[in-house]
């Protein structure tokens, strides 16, 4: 089946872009380099093609309450402008999604969703939700552009001519752009300061150049983002989630706020493996499915992520491990061609990211 193509994909692949399929989209994996477009969104700014990601829109007078019992979010604390990350979980507590609820006002929302969920996510909300409660998947005439890097800010400023230092982290604002509506939210998959920009498809390109015609801006692609979310400890749908495990095992209890009865909400608490994270000497890395064992050889878990970390100069992992080995400090990773030694750590992995920097009016964070 040919994969879905974004409204950048020709500007990809007329700049030389490795392409791949991913969750059913042909995307760009590296320009220059993984390791370097990683560096320079850690230095300066990234630009990242993120059009395959889902967003749908709720509405309705009873959508405050329908939405509160279909997914994790804390909707009652959740103002207009803010926007808030949790899970759409099945009724074990399992989870069947990430994803950021966007609040525009009293019963209107928009929910952002994994590319590979998209089509489950959508079924299982329209089931959940009323008929009063409108529900529109405005996914295919929406682009998502990611700004991220300690320069961000100031790029974006400088492009779409406007202050957005008064913007706090997991809030957003609508504005335009080229004379068409634009989303701006300060959130992102990097660990570092960073917009998430949602328009128009026919806009996306004009957008992209735009950014990138700041000499801080390099275009980055999914391999980058993939080995940047790691070090910041951010979890990847399909390995650190899944419907086998709930958000307390992957060390989300603190965000199970929510005082409505949500579907999967007494479950979600369950614990039965923890997500640990590991660092290793050098730069082999463990890759998603070895056999995490105790020094004795007793298999006690299994590696969900696991890369080389550019900005810390070893390799790291995140693995699932039985509750009752969870509190151990070393481990063996069983990798496809020997073993490797590994040493239980804490998250973040990189922990000099700016993503939740205060910004105060007249000031910014720059490259260090």
């Amino acid at each position: 089946m040919p994969e879905v193509r974004t409204p950048l994909t020709g500007w990809h692949m007329a700049h030389g872009a490795k392409m791949a399929p991913f969750a059913g989209w042909l995307m760009p994996i590296q320009y220059e380099g993984i390791v370097l477009e990683h560096e320079h969104t850690r230095r300066r700014a990234g630009v990242f093609d993120i059009c395959h990601m889902g967003e749908f829109l709720i509405g309705g007078p009873d959508a405050d309450a329908a939405l509160g019992r279909a997914v994790s979010h804390n909707l009652a604390t959740l103002k207009p402008g803010g926007c808030r990350y949790g899970f759409l979980l099945n009724r074990e507590g399992g989870v069947l999604d990430d994803c950021i609820v966007y609040r525009f006002g009293p019963g209107n929302f928009m929910i952002v969703v994994n590319a590979a969920c998209a089509a489950g996510d959508f079924a299982t909300l329209r089931e959940r939700l009323p008929s009063s409660v409108s529900l529109t998947d405005v996914s295919a005439g929406t682009a998502k552009i990611d700004l991220q890097g300690p320069e961000s800010l100031s790029v974006l400023e400088r492009v779409i001519g406007q202050n957005f230092h008064d913007l706090p982290y997991f809030s957003f604002r609508r504005t335009s752009f080229c004379d068409g509506p634009l989303l701006v939210s300060r959130t992102g998959y990097t660990g570092e300061l960073g917009y998430e920009l949602y328009l128009p498809p026919e806009a996306a390109e004009s957008l992209w150049t735009a950014l990138q015609s700041d000499d801080r801006v390099k275009p980055a692609g999914l391999g980058a983002r993939d080995t940047l979310r790691l070090e910041a400890g951010l979890p990847l749908y399909g390995h650190e989630l899944d419907e086998m495990h709930t958000p307390a095992e992957a060390g989300f209890a603190a965000l199970l706020t929510s005082g409505a009865d949500y579907v999967g909400k007494a479950g979600a608490v369950n614990v039965r493996e923890r997500l640990i994270a590991l660092r290793l000497e050098g730069r082999r890395a463990a890759r998603n499915g070895d056999v995490l064992a105790l020094p004795d050889g007793v298999a006690v878990g299994r590696v969900t992520s696991g890369s080389f970390a550019p900005s810390l100069g070893c390799a790291v992992a995140l693995a699932f491990v039985d509750a009752a080995h969870a509190g151990a400090e070393d481990f063996v990773l069983r990798a496809a061609r020997n073993d490797l030694a590994a040493k239980r750590t804490s998250l973040p992995f990189y922990a000099e990211g700016t993503a939740r920097v205060k910004l105060s009016c007249g000031s910014a964070v720059t490259a260090g």
